[in-house]
C-alpha cells in the first residue's frame, strides 16, 4: 500500500484463532456489555426520575454515566461481531468515526471527573456559598464544557492523525482503532506532528490530575476538622466513589501509556487496553452504588415500579 488514500480497511488484533476461543470472546464481551448497558442506564433512570437527585452530584453522575455507555459502546460491540463473525476487518471511515468517537467520550469523561472533584471541594469546603457556585446553570455550563471539549480534544487528534500518510500495512496491533497503533503505520516524518499533540495532552491531563488532587486535599483536611464522626462519615461517602472512579481511571490509563518499554508484549498491551477502555465504563455504576444510600434507594424505586409495571401489565393482559 503506497499511502493511505488506496487503504479501503484496517484489520484489528484477533483476542484468538480457534472458533471455541472466539465464541468465548463475544460471550464474555456479551456479558461486560449488557452489565455496563444495565448499570448506567439504571443510574440515569434514577437520576432522571428522582426529584431528590436532582442535585449537582448527581446530574454530573448522570453525565457520566452517558459518557460511559458510549465509550463502551464505541468499541464492544464492534469487537464482538468480529468474534462472531469470525473478521478483523473494520472500514476505513468506521476506524476514524470510531478514533473519534472513543476520544470525544474518553476525553470528555476525564474532563467531568475533573469538574466533579470540584463539585465536591465546593459542597465540603465551601457549603455556604455551594448554591451560587454550583447553581443549575453552573451546572449545565461545566457539564457543556466537559463535552465541549471532549469534542474539540477529539477532533484535533483524528484530523491529525488521518492526514498522515499511512504505508506500513493496514494492521492495528489492537482489537479497536488506537491512535499510538496506527501511528505506527507511518511512512513519513510527518507523524511527529501527532505525536507532538499527545505530548500536550498529557501535560493537559496532568493539570487535571493536580487539580483533582489539590482539591481532596482540601477536602480531606475539612472533613477531619468536622467534629461529630458521623458528619464524617457522611462526608467521605459522598466522596470516596468519585475517588474511586478517579484513581480506576488514571491508574489504567497510567499504566497503559507509560508502561517501560520492556513490559510490552501483544498479549499485555491487549490486557491493558481492555483495563482501561472496558473495565471503568462497567465497574463505574457499582462503585456508586455500594457506596450511595441515596441511589440505591432511588434505584429500588426504579426497579420496583418497573416489575409492578410489568406485573399490571401481564394482569390486564391475561385478563
Amino acid at each position: 500500500m503506497s499511502n493511505s488514500s488506496s487503504l479501503n480497511e484496517f484489520l484489528l488484533l484477533a483476542f484468538a484463532d480457534t472458533r471455541e476461543l472466539q465464541l468465548l470472546h463475544f460471550s464474555l464481551f456479551l456479558g461486560i456489555y449488557l452489565a455496563a448497558l444495565l448499570g448506567n442506564s439504571l443510574i440515569i433512570t434514577a437520576v432522571a426520575c428522582d426529584h431528590h437527585l436532582h442535585t449537582p452530584m448527581y446530574f454530573f453522575l448522570l453525565n457520566l454515566s452517558l459518557l460511559d455507555l458510549g465509550t463502551i459502546s464505541t468499541i464492544v460491540p464492534k469487537s464482538m461481531a468480529n468474534s462472531l463473525w469470525d473478521t478483523r476487518a473494520i472500514s476505513y471511515s468506521g476506524c476514524a468515526a470510531q478514533v473519534f468517537l472513543f476520544l470525544f467520550l474518553f476525553g470528555g469523561e476525564y474532563f467531568l471527573l475533573t469538574v466533579m472533584s470540584y463539585d465536591r471541594f465546593v459542597a465540603i469546603c465551601r457549603p455556604l456559598h455551594c448554591s451560587t457556585l454550583m447553581g443549575s446553570r453552573a451546572c449545565v455550563t461545566m457539564a457543556a464544557a466537559a463535552w465541549a471539549s471532549g469534542f474539540l480534544y477529539s477532533l484535533v487528534h483524528t484530523a491529525s492523525t488521518f492526514s498522515i500518510p499511512l504505508c506500513q500495512g493496514n494492521t492495528v496491533d489492537q482489537f479497536f482503532c488506537e491512535i499510538p497503533h496506527i501511528l505506527k503505520l507511518s511512512c513519513s516524518d510527518s507523524y511527529l506532528r501527532e505525536v507532538g499533540l499527545l505530548v500536550v495532552s498529557v501535560c493537559l491531563s496532568f493539570v487535571c490530575f493536580i487539580f483533582i488532587v489539590l482539591s481532596y486535599v482540601q477536602i480531606f483536611t475539612a472533613v477531619l476538622r468536622i467534629p461529630s464522626e458521623q458528619g464524617r462519615h457522611k462526608a467521605f461517602s459522598t466522596c470516596i466513589p468519585h475517588l474511586a472512579v478517579v484513581s480506576l481511571f488514571v491508574s489504567t490509563d497510567i499504566f497503559a501509556y507509560l508502561k517501560p518499554p520492556s513490559l510490552s508484549s501483544p498479549a499485555l498491551n491487549l490486557v491493558v487496553t481492555v483495563l482501561y477502555s472496558v473495565v471503568p465504563p462497567t465497574v463505574n455504576p457499582l462503585i456508586y452504588n455500594m457506596r450511595n444510600k441515596e441511589l440505591k434507594d432511588a434505584l429500588r424505586k426504579v426497579i420496583s415500579s418497573t416489575f409492578f409495571s410489568s406485573g399490571s401489565i401481564a394482569i390486564a393482559l391475561h385478563k
